[in-house]
C-alpha cells in the first residue's frame, strides 16, 4: 500500500529543505521469480563461456524490482511542481542496476528528475525513462515485459549493435537518458506529443553525448498507435576490447538513430499488435543497420487472468555482419489482488550469425545458439 509521508517527516528526515511538498508518496515493488534457461552465454560477445542450463532465482519477471519517492506541490491556478527520484535493484542479491557509467551503480538509475505541470501539459528534467519505451509498451500484447516482449528484442538489437551491457549508454535508442529535458503535451483528441532533448555537457563538442526524439501517440477506444524517432550522438562509445581498454572520447558522431510503428488493438478481451523498428548506424552503416517485425495476441479471461504471447523476428541488413533471430513467448498472468501478480511464462529463441538476443532481461545467449526459457515467480507492489 502506498504511504502518505507527512510533509514534516519529510522535512525532519531531509534538514536543510526551505519548502514542505503538498504531497510525497513512497512507493515501491518486488519481482522475484525461477528462472530455468536451457543455454547460456557471456555478457559480451568474444568473452569465454559456458555451455549448460542455468536455474536460478531471477529478479524481473515482469519487471524490475525498484522503489521510489515522488511528489507534488500545488502553486495555482491548475499548475504543480513535481518530482520523482527512483530506483532500480536486483531482488535476487540487494545490488543496484546499471547507470551510464561503466562499472557504477546509480542510486536512483531511473529517475531523478523535477518538473512542472500545468494546462500545457508537463516539463520534466533529470534522468528518466525516455517516452520511446513508454510508446513501445504501449503498442506491444506482451507489454515491453522484461521476459520474451518488444522491450528483450529490442535490447537484441542493441546486442547485435554491439552494445557493451556495462551501462545504460545503447547503441539502438534508450531505455534511459541522463540530462534529459522531455515536454509531454496535453491530449488533443486522443493524440499526445512527447519531444526531448538531453544535451551531452561535453567541453568543446556541442554535439559531444547529445540526445533527442519525438513520439507521436493516438488512443481512441481500444486502439493504440504509436511512432518513434530517436537519435543520439556518442552513444556507447567503447572499443570491443573494453573493459581492458578506456572508453573512447566523444566526437559528437551520429551513430544512433531508431524509427518505431506499432499499433495495438483491444476488443472484447482479446488484444492484438504489430509493430515495425529500424535500428542503424548513420555513422557507419556496416556496423549496425537492422529491423525488428512484431506480432503479439493476448487474451483476458477475467479481471484477474490474462494469457499473452508474442513473436519478434530480427535480421541484420550489414552484408558484413549476417543474422537473424526468432523468439517467441507465451506468459499467463494472474492477479491476487491490486498489489500482488503470479506469473508463468515461457518462451524459445533461435539466433544465427552475429545475433545473440535473449529472452530475459539480463539473462546472456551466446552468438548463433538457440535457448528456451521457463520462469514463474510473483510480482507485489507497495
Amino acid at each position: 500500500m502506498k504511504k502518505k509521508l507527512a510533509a514534516m517527516a519529510v522535512g525532519a528526515a531531509f534538514a536543510g529543505s526551505a519548502y514542505a511538498q503538498s504531497s510525497v508518496t513512497l512507493y515501491g515493488v518486488v519481482d522475484s521469480g525461477l528462472l530455468y534457461q536451457s543455454t547460456s552465454g557471456p555478457a559480451m560477445v568474444g568473452l569465454k563461456f559456458t555451455p549448460g542450463h542455468v536455474f536460478a532465482v531471477k529478479d524481473g519477471g515482469i519487471y524490475a524490482s525498484g522503489w521510489g519517492i515522488k511528489g507534488s506541490e500545488d502553486i495555482g491556478n491548475g499548475y504543480k511542481v513535481n518530482f520523482k527520484l527512483q530506483e532500480a535493484f536486483n531482488s535476487s542479491n540487494g545490488g543496484f542496476q546499471l547507470s551510464d557509467t561503466p562499472g557504477v551503480g546509480a542510486a536512483f538509475s531511473q529517475y531523478s528528475m523535477v518538473g512542472v505541470s500545468g494546462p500545457f501539459g508537463s516539463f520534466d528534467a533529470g534522468r528518466q525513462i525516455v517516452p520511446m519505451i513508454w510508446a513501445m509498451a504501449d503498442t506491444d500484447v506482451r507489454h515491453a515485459q522484461y521476459f520474451g516482449s518488444i522491450l528483450t528484442a529490442w535490447i537484441g538489437m542493441n546486442q547485435a549493435a554491439g552494445w557493451v551491457p556495462t551501462s545504460t549508454n545503447a547503441p539502438i535508442g534508450a531505455l534511459y537518458d541522463s540530462n534529459a529535458l522531455v515536454y509531454h503535451s496535453p491530449s488533443f483528441h486522443g493524440a499526445t506529443l512527447e519531444l526531448e532533448y538531453a544535451p551531452g555537457g561535453v567541453a568543446g563538442q556541442a554535439q559531444g553525448g547529445t540526445r533527442e526524439s519525438a513520439v507521436l501517440r493516438y488512443v481512441y477506444d481500444g486502439l493504440h498507435l504509436a511512432a518513434v524517432y530517436y537519435n543520439g550522438h556518442d552513444t556507447n562509445p567503447f572499443p570491443a576490447t573494453y573493459p581492458s581498454s578506456p572508453a573512447t572520447p566523444a566526437t559528437g558522431n551520429d551513430n544512433n538513430r531508431f524509427y518505431y510503428l506499432g499499433a495495438l488493438y483491444t476488443l472484447k478481451g482479446f488484444s492484438v499488435s504489430a509493430s515495425y523498428s529500424l535500428g542503424k548506424n548513420p555513422s557507419s552503416p556496416g556496423k549496425a543497420n537492422l529491423d525488428l517485425w512484431s506480432a503479439g495476441l493476448g487474451y483476458r479471461f477475467s479481471p484477474a487472468l490474462e494469457v499473452t504471447s508474442g513473436l519478434y523476428y530480427l535480421r541484420s541488413k550489414a552484408q558484413a555482419l549476417p543474422g537473424h533471430s526468432t523468439e517467441v513467448s507465451l506468459a499467463l498472468d494472474y492477479s491476487l489482488s491490486k498489489q500482488t501478480t503470479l506469473y508463468a511464462e515461457v518462451g524459445h529463441v533461435a539466433n544465427s550469425g552475429i545475433m545473440n538476443q535473449m529472452i530475459v532481461y539480463g539473462s546472456f545467449v551466446a552468438p548463433n545458439a538457440n535457448t528456451t526459457a521457463a520462469m514463474v515467480g510473483m510480482r507485489h507492489a507497495f
